[in-house]
Protein backbone atom coordinates (compact mmCIF):
# COMPACT_ATOMS: atom_id res chain seq x y z
CA UNK A 1 0.00 0.00 0.00
CA UNK A 2 1.31 3.54 -1.00
CA UNK A 3 2.04 6.52 1.31
CA UNK A 4 -1.06 6.99 3.62
CA UNK A 5 -1.78 9.95 6.41
CA UNK A 6 -3.72 9.24 9.53
CA UNK A 7 -6.19 11.29 7.31
CA UNK A 8 -6.55 8.84 5.16
CA UNK A 9 -6.74 5.50 7.43
CA UNK A 10 -8.53 7.16 10.06
CA UNK A 11 -11.75 5.01 10.93
CA UNK A 12 -14.18 5.68 13.64
CA UNK A 13 -11.94 8.26 15.08
CA UNK A 14 -14.39 9.28 17.09
CA UNK A 15 -13.50 13.40 16.91
CA UNK A 16 -16.52 15.42 16.77
CA UNK A 17 -17.34 17.90 19.13
CA UNK A 18 -18.90 17.64 22.30
CA UNK A 19 -16.79 14.36 24.10
CA UNK A 20 -16.79 13.94 27.65
CA UNK A 21 -14.45 16.26 29.18
CA UNK A 22 -11.82 14.66 31.12
CA UNK A 23 -13.22 13.33 34.47
CA UNK A 24 -12.15 13.62 38.12
CA UNK A 25 -10.52 10.34 39.76
CA UNK A 26 -7.73 8.96 41.24
CA UNK A 27 -6.10 6.09 39.69
CA UNK A 28 -3.78 3.55 42.00
CA UNK A 29 -0.19 4.37 41.46
CA UNK A 30 2.81 2.27 39.01
CA UNK A 31 4.79 -0.77 40.35
CA UNK A 32 7.86 1.18 41.61
CA UNK A 33 9.82 -1.71 39.42
CA UNK A 34 8.17 -1.92 36.31
CA UNK A 35 9.37 -5.27 34.21
CA UNK A 36 12.38 -4.27 31.87
CA UNK A 37 11.84 -5.15 28.17
CA UNK A 38 14.68 -7.43 27.58
CA UNK A 39 16.06 -6.29 23.80
CA UNK A 40 17.74 -3.72 21.85
CA UNK A 41 16.50 -0.96 19.47
CA UNK A 42 15.20 0.52 18.17
CA UNK A 43 11.33 0.83 19.85
CA UNK A 44 8.27 0.42 18.40
CA UNK A 45 5.38 2.44 19.57
CA UNK A 46 1.77 1.69 18.35
CA UNK A 47 -0.97 4.41 17.91
CA UNK A 48 -4.36 2.08 19.07
CA UNK A 49 -8.03 3.26 18.19
CA UNK A 50 -9.71 3.04 21.11
CA UNK A 51 -12.99 3.79 19.38
CA UNK A 52 -12.68 0.00 18.02
CA UNK A 53 -10.20 -1.73 19.90
CA UNK A 54 -8.63 -2.03 23.57
CA UNK A 55 -5.65 -0.69 24.51
CA UNK A 56 -4.63 -3.38 26.41
CA UNK A 57 -3.72 -5.77 23.54
CA UNK A 58 -0.44 -3.68 23.49
CA UNK A 59 0.95 -6.07 25.87
CA UNK A 60 -0.47 -9.41 24.08
CA UNK A 61 2.67 -9.52 22.04
CA UNK A 62 6.01 -10.57 22.68
CA UNK A 63 9.19 -12.22 20.40
CA UNK A 64 9.37 -15.94 20.19
CA UNK A 65 13.33 -15.66 20.84
CA UNK A 66 13.08 -14.02 24.49
CA UNK A 67 9.69 -13.15 25.18
CA UNK A 68 10.33 -9.43 25.81
CA UNK A 69 7.59 -6.81 24.39
CA UNK A 70 7.15 -6.20 20.39
CA UNK A 71 6.17 -2.63 21.48
CA UNK A 72 7.49 -0.34 23.57
CA UNK A 73 4.64 2.25 23.82
CA UNK A 74 1.53 2.17 23.76
CA UNK A 75 -0.75 5.57 22.32
CA UNK A 76 -4.42 6.00 23.17
CA UNK A 77 -5.53 7.69 19.71
CA UNK A 78 -7.01 10.28 20.58
CA UNK A 79 -8.00 13.07 23.09
CA UNK A 80 -8.80 16.41 21.34
CA UNK A 81 -7.59 19.81 21.58
CA UNK A 82 -11.28 21.87 21.87
CA UNK A 83 -12.76 25.47 21.31
CA UNK A 84 -12.22 26.95 25.04
CA UNK A 85 -14.71 28.44 27.44
CA UNK A 86 -14.46 30.38 30.52
CA UNK A 87 -11.67 32.24 29.57
CA UNK A 88 -9.80 29.25 28.08
CA UNK A 89 -8.94 29.51 24.82
CA UNK A 90 -7.96 25.54 24.32
CA UNK A 91 -9.70 23.15 26.56
CA UNK A 92 -9.05 19.42 26.32
CA UNK A 93 -11.51 16.85 25.73
CA UNK A 94 -12.54 13.04 25.71
CA UNK A 95 -14.75 10.78 23.96
CA UNK A 96 -16.60 8.52 25.70
CA UNK A 97 -14.41 5.72 24.21
CA UNK A 98 -10.93 7.73 25.07
CA UNK A 99 -12.45 8.80 28.93
CA UNK A 100 -13.32 4.50 29.36
CA UNK A 101 -9.83 3.26 28.12
CA UNK A 102 -8.38 6.12 31.43
CA UNK A 103 -11.48 5.53 33.64
CA UNK A 104 -10.32 1.70 33.31
CA UNK A 105 -6.79 2.23 33.80
CA UNK A 106 -6.24 -0.85 36.29
CA UNK A 107 -7.14 -3.25 33.48
CA UNK A 108 -6.11 -1.04 30.10
CA UNK A 109 -3.31 0.90 31.60
CA UNK A 110 -1.53 -0.49 34.53
CA UNK A 111 -0.94 -3.98 33.23
CA UNK A 112 1.06 -2.47 30.07
CA UNK A 113 3.11 -0.48 32.55
CA UNK A 114 3.83 -3.38 34.55
CA UNK A 115 5.86 -5.01 31.21
CA UNK A 116 7.79 -2.21 30.79
CA UNK A 117 5.25 -0.63 28.34
CA UNK A 118 5.14 3.51 28.19
CA UNK A 119 1.24 4.66 27.31
CA UNK A 120 1.19 7.83 26.09
CA UNK A 121 -2.25 10.28 25.72
CA UNK A 122 -2.15 11.35 21.53
CA UNK A 123 -3.88 14.60 21.31
CA UNK A 124 -5.61 15.53 17.95
CA UNK A 125 -7.45 18.73 16.55
CA UNK A 126 -11.26 18.39 15.86
CA UNK A 127 -12.35 21.13 13.52
CA UNK A 128 -12.64 23.96 15.86
CA UNK A 129 -10.52 26.21 14.70
CA UNK A 130 -8.14 26.05 17.61
CA UNK A 131 -4.91 24.07 17.81
CA UNK A 132 -1.05 23.61 19.10
CA UNK A 133 0.03 26.70 16.26
CA UNK A 134 -2.61 29.46 16.81
CA UNK A 135 -2.47 29.94 20.96
CA UNK A 136 -2.62 33.30 20.67
CA UNK A 137 0.07 33.72 23.58
CA UNK A 138 2.15 32.79 26.47
CA UNK A 139 -0.35 32.22 28.78
CA UNK A 140 -3.01 30.65 26.73
CA UNK A 141 0.03 28.21 26.01
CA UNK A 142 0.77 27.71 29.44
CA UNK A 143 -3.14 27.06 30.76
CA UNK A 144 -3.56 24.54 28.05
CA UNK A 145 -0.42 22.93 28.54
CA UNK A 146 -1.65 22.59 32.44
CA UNK A 147 -4.70 20.28 31.11
CA UNK A 148 -2.44 18.14 29.78
CA UNK A 149 -0.11 17.81 32.54
CA UNK A 150 -3.26 17.05 35.03
CA UNK A 151 -4.58 14.24 32.51
CA UNK A 152 -1.25 12.75 33.03
CA UNK A 153 -0.61 13.33 36.70
CA UNK A 154 -4.09 11.96 37.42
CA UNK A 155 -4.61 8.59 35.52
CA UNK A 156 -1.01 7.81 35.87
CA UNK A 157 0.06 8.19 32.32
CA UNK A 158 4.05 8.43 30.49
CA UNK A 159 3.24 10.94 28.63
CA UNK A 160 1.60 13.42 25.63
CA UNK A 161 1.83 12.73 21.80
CA UNK A 162 1.01 15.86 19.80
CA UNK A 163 -0.67 15.21 16.56
CA UNK A 164 -1.90 18.69 14.17
CA UNK A 165 -4.48 17.33 12.29
CA UNK A 166 -7.97 18.25 11.79
CA UNK A 167 -7.75 21.87 13.96
CA UNK A 168 -9.10 23.66 10.74
CA UNK A 169 -7.55 27.00 11.62
CA UNK A 170 -9.23 29.80 10.81
CA UNK A 171 -12.67 28.05 11.24
CA UNK A 172 -14.92 30.20 13.28
CA UNK A 173 -13.16 32.97 13.07
CA UNK A 174 -9.92 31.52 14.56
CA UNK A 175 -6.54 32.72 14.27
CA UNK A 176 -4.09 31.35 11.69
CA UNK A 177 -0.77 29.27 12.81
CA UNK A 178 1.84 31.78 14.60
CA UNK A 179 5.73 30.67 14.86
CA UNK A 180 5.49 30.73 18.54
CA UNK A 181 2.64 28.96 20.08
CA UNK A 182 3.85 25.49 19.79
CA UNK A 183 6.85 26.59 21.27
CA UNK A 184 5.19 27.68 24.04
CA UNK A 185 3.07 25.09 24.45
CA UNK A 186 6.06 22.49 24.53
CA UNK A 187 8.59 24.83 26.84
CA UNK A 188 5.70 25.13 29.11
CA UNK A 189 4.50 21.27 28.89
CA UNK A 190 8.27 19.95 29.80
CA UNK A 191 8.56 22.19 32.59
CA UNK A 192 5.12 20.36 33.77
CA UNK A 193 6.48 17.15 33.31
CA UNK A 194 10.56 16.71 33.53
CA UNK A 195 10.58 13.13 33.42
CA UNK A 196 7.49 12.20 31.03
CA UNK A 197 7.69 11.45 27.43
CA UNK A 198 6.62 13.86 24.70
CA UNK A 199 6.26 12.95 21.20
CA UNK A 200 5.42 14.64 17.85
CA UNK A 201 3.35 13.03 14.91
CA UNK A 202 5.01 15.33 12.38
CA UNK A 203 2.18 16.63 10.40
CA UNK A 204 0.54 19.63 10.34
CA UNK A 205 1.57 23.99 11.04
CA UNK A 206 3.22 22.91 14.33
CA UNK A 207 5.35 20.57 12.73
CA UNK A 208 6.97 23.76 10.96
CA UNK A 209 6.73 25.65 13.64
CA UNK A 210 9.88 24.24 15.55
CA UNK A 211 11.48 26.90 16.67
CA UNK A 212 10.97 30.22 18.36
CA UNK A 213 13.16 33.42 20.44
CA UNK A 214 16.05 30.63 20.53
CA UNK A 215 13.85 27.63 22.08
CA UNK A 216 13.60 24.96 19.94
CA UNK A 217 10.84 21.61 20.53
CA UNK A 218 13.27 18.88 19.56
CA UNK A 219 15.70 20.08 22.41
CA UNK A 220 12.49 19.64 24.56
CA UNK A 221 10.52 16.55 23.02
CA UNK A 222 12.09 12.91 23.23
CA UNK A 223 10.80 11.64 19.68
CA UNK A 224 9.13 12.53 16.06
CA UNK A 225 8.12 10.25 13.44
CA UNK A 226 6.95 10.00 10.19
CA UNK A 227 3.48 10.16 9.49
CA UNK A 228 2.87 8.62 5.95
CA UNK A 229 2.05 5.14 6.67
CA UNK A 230 3.93 2.47 4.19
CA UNK A 231 6.56 4.73 3.82
CA UNK A 232 9.88 6.38 4.80
CA UNK A 233 10.21 9.97 5.67
CA UNK A 234 12.94 11.62 7.92
CA UNK A 235 11.37 13.91 10.43
CA UNK A 236 13.32 17.38 10.42
CA UNK A 237 13.31 18.23 14.08
CA UNK A 238 16.30 19.52 15.07
CA UNK A 239 17.89 19.04 18.43
CA UNK A 240 16.44 15.18 17.96
CA UNK A 241 19.16 12.62 16.99
CA UNK A 242 18.60 9.53 14.76
CA UNK A 243 18.15 7.41 17.96
CA UNK A 244 14.82 9.57 18.10
CA UNK A 245 13.53 9.76 14.73
CA UNK A 246 11.03 7.33 13.39
CA UNK A 247 11.33 7.62 9.04
CA UNK A 248 9.50 4.57 8.52
CA UNK A 249 5.73 3.84 9.86
CA UNK A 250 3.24 1.33 9.11
CA UNK A 251 -0.66 1.02 9.22
CA UNK A 252 -0.65 -2.71 10.73
CA UNK A 253 -2.66 -5.55 8.96
CA UNK A 254 -2.86 -2.03 6.06
CA UNK A 255 1.23 -1.85 4.94
CA UNK A 256 1.79 -4.61 2.82
CA UNK A 257 3.87 -7.57 4.32
CA UNK A 258 6.76 -7.20 2.10
CA UNK A 259 6.94 -3.50 3.15
CA UNK A 260 6.89 -3.13 6.41
CA UNK A 261 9.81 -6.23 6.45
CA UNK A 262 11.48 -3.37 4.11
CA UNK A 263 11.18 -0.53 5.98
CA UNK A 264 12.34 -2.59 8.82
CA UNK A 265 15.20 -3.72 7.62
CA UNK A 266 15.99 -0.20 6.53
CA UNK A 267 15.57 1.68 10.30
CA UNK A 268 18.06 -1.04 11.67
CA UNK A 269 20.93 -0.37 8.98
CA UNK A 270 20.27 3.22 9.00
CA UNK A 271 20.85 3.18 13.18
CA UNK A 272 17.09 5.22 13.50
CA UNK A 273 16.15 4.74 16.78
CA UNK A 274 12.04 4.26 16.55
CA UNK A 275 9.37 2.24 14.02
CA UNK A 276 6.56 3.34 14.21
CA UNK A 277 3.21 1.39 13.93
CA UNK A 278 -0.71 2.03 13.75
CA UNK A 279 -3.86 0.69 14.65
CA UNK A 280 -3.48 -2.30 16.36
CA UNK A 281 -6.65 -4.40 16.33
CA UNK A 282 -7.89 -6.66 19.49
CA UNK A 283 -8.12 -10.15 17.12
CA UNK A 284 -4.30 -12.12 16.96
CA UNK A 285 -1.84 -10.39 14.62
CA UNK A 286 1.04 -11.83 14.86
CA UNK A 287 1.88 -13.17 11.89
CA UNK A 288 1.58 -9.79 10.66
CA UNK A 289 3.94 -8.42 13.49
CA UNK A 290 6.44 -11.25 12.50
CA UNK A 291 6.83 -9.48 9.20
CA UNK A 292 8.79 -6.43 11.08
CA UNK A 293 10.08 -7.75 14.24
CA UNK A 294 12.07 -10.39 12.23
CA UNK A 295 14.00 -7.58 10.66
CA UNK A 296 14.16 -5.43 13.55
CA UNK A 297 14.85 -8.43 16.21
CA UNK A 298 15.71 -11.43 14.45
CA UNK A 299 12.97 -13.15 15.95
CA UNK A 300 8.55 -13.74 15.40
CA UNK A 301 6.37 -12.27 17.38
CA UNK A 302 3.81 -14.61 19.55
CA UNK A 303 0.41 -14.15 20.91
CA UNK A 304 -0.12 -14.22 24.58
CA UNK A 305 -3.60 -14.27 23.93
Amino acid sequence: MGRMSRRSLLINSGIAAGGAAVAAGAVSPLPAHAAPNLRTPPITPVYVEVNNYHLASVGQYALATTGANVFDIGIIFAANINAGSGGRQAQLFCNPQVQATLDDAANQIRPLQAKGIKVLLSILGNHQGIGFANLTDQAAATEFARQLADVVDQYGLDGIDFDDEYADYGTNNTPQPNPYSFVHLVSALRRMMPDKIISLYDIGPASTTLSYDGVNVGDLIDYSWNPYYGSWMVPDVPGLTKAELGPAAIAINSTATSTAFALAERTRHTGYGVYLTYNLPDDDSHEYLSSFTRALHGSAAVYLG
